[in-house]
């Protein structure tokens, strides 16, 4: 997988690192399932659950390595 940015869809991140749910999880997004979730942008959770982007991603592209 290629560096996930502001823009990646979580829906495309879980398909190809489902690992990486329990960090999604521990910002309280924790209906990974219903379509909503699925369909946000990283930059959207993090705007919803009031999270930092850039270290939030930081934490996320330790999956694409």
């Amino acid at each position: 997988m290629e560096q996930i940015t502001k823009e990646t869809i979580i829906g495309d991140i879980l398909d190809i690192a489902p690992e990486s749910a329990p960090l999604f999880m521990s910002i309280g997004m924790h209906c990974l399932g219903c379509p909503a979730s699925r369909g946000e942008t990283v930059e959207e959770a993090c705007a919803v659950h009031g999270v930092d982007v850039e270290s939030f991603l930081a934490k996320l592209n330790v999956y694409t390595k």
